[in-house]
């Protein structure tokens, strides 16, 4: 069956995909992380901006046309962030994904390995034994790979709703002039 230097072997191997498995969520986090801390110092600087441009205006017109002007900026950079976290944690999730994908693929060939030493050992009359443990194997696999598809259509369909929630916020949203924008 497996020795000892097999099982250390696959130990280690385990261990330097969880370290970089957890590097990758790590530096997803990070991202997200400096992404915050870029928005809310964009979003003091342009408070103190319409801070001042409203206390120097003259009339109720004026701060009328002035929060008017705010909403599509605003919008538009709502917008904009919510992509830049979409990108940030799709491309974390589809670095994990291919990990975790190319790790069952080596687990399960080492499973069929390890069946088929088995049974090269195994007494006289135990086939039927084999055979329904490569069924169960192929069956195992097979659930695995109709997971990863539905996966994969999740988020494909996730991107397709934040791509027209995000177009469908922006036409949404009046201009400074009273009309949608385009």
């Amino acid at each position: 069956m497996f020795t000892t230097e097999q099982l250390l072997n696959a130990q280690k191997a385990n261990a330097a995909t969880l370290f970089g498995l957890s590097t990758t969520i790590f530096e997803g986090i990070e991202k997200l992380a400096a992404l915050n801390l870029q928005a809310m110092k964009a979003s003091m600087d342009e408070a103190t901006q319409t801070a001042h441009a409203a206390a120097s205006a003259k009339d109720p017109q004026a701060l009328l046309a002035l929060q008017a002007g705010l909403l599509q900026p605003a919008a538009e950079k709502t917008a904009a962030y919510s992509r830049q976290v979409y990108e940030i944690v799709a491309a974390t999730s589809k670095e994990v994904t291919g990990v975790l994908e190319s790790t069952a693929a080596e687990t399960q060939r080492a499973l069929v390995s390890l069946v088929d030493a088995a049974m090269k050992n195994a007494p006289a009359g135990s086939e039927s034994l084999a055979t329904l443990m490569k069924s169960a194997v192929a069956s195992a696999n097979d659930a695995y790979e109709n997971l990863q598809k539905s996966g994969r259509q999740m988020a494909t369909a996730a991107e397709e709703n934040a791509a027209a929630f995000t177009a469908s916020t922006l036409k949404s949203v009046p201009t400074g002039k009273g009309r949608r924008a385009a």
